[in-house]
This record gives structure tokens, sequence and C-alpha cells, in this order.
């Protein structure tokens, strides 16, 4: 599996922003669906956004559009998470996941199992 590895996540106010990086090992940055999903106590892991280059389709989940944006830089096999206008209720620990192009179908490719290689983590804290 692809190994992942998570960065910048800090403390924030109200309002701010954050950049999150993650860097793939590996080639085979265009070759997965890369995903940021983010885990609160005492709530499940839920998907954040994610990013299929390959079928040209980016989701993001309805509580970060337009506030939001992932991308990527291909050469250096790294995404990113700009978060903007934070809130409060992104505080979370987010996670980087990936899965190979093709792999899930239908609802599922929505959930945390469908993504099989993880980062451990980057804890965002927004303070009101």
């Amino acid at each position: 599996q692809v190994q992942l590895v998570e960065s910048g996540g800090g403390l924030v106010q109200a309002g701010g922003s954050l950049r999150l990086s993650c860097a793939a090992s590996g080639r085979t940055f265009t070759r997965y669906v890369m995903g940021w999903f983010r885990q609160a106590p005492g709530k499940e892991r839920e998907l954040v956004t994610h990013i299929n280059w390959s079928a040209g389709i980016t989701y993001y989940a309805d509580s970060v559009k337009g506030r939001f944006t992932i991308s990527g830089n291909n050469a250096k096999n790294t995404v990113y998470l700009q978060m903007n206008s934070l809130k409060p209720e992104d505080t979370a620990v987010y996670y980087c996941a990936a899965r190979p192009v093709g792999y899930c179908s239908g609802n599922r490719c929505y959930e945390a199992a469908s993504f099989g290689s993880w980062g451990q983590g980057t804890q965002v804290t927004v303070s009101s």
C-alpha cells in the first residue's frame, strides 16, 4: 500500500485558515483516489473530500463546501487540503487516505472502509 504522511495541522482561531499536506510514497499519485477524512471525539470518521483525477470528479461534504479545497502536485506526490473560514465544529483529527482508481463503486466509495491507505492523522483545533 501507499505510505502517507500528513502535516500542517495546528491551532487556529475561528475564521482563520490552515493548509494540510499529504505526502505519498512512490510515483502512483495519479493512479489513486486521494481523500481527506476527519474524526472528532465520540464520532465516527467522516469523509471531508476526495478527488479522482481519472474520472474528473471532486467531492466535498456539504459542511465544507465553499470553504475547503482539495488539490494536488503530481511532481511532489503531494495532496493538499486548503481550509478557509474555519469553524469550531471543524475541530478533529484529519486523515489523508488513498485507494486505487476503480476499486469501489456506489455509496461504499464515500465510506472510510473503501480507502486502504491511511496517514497517521494531524490534529486541527479551531478555537472560538
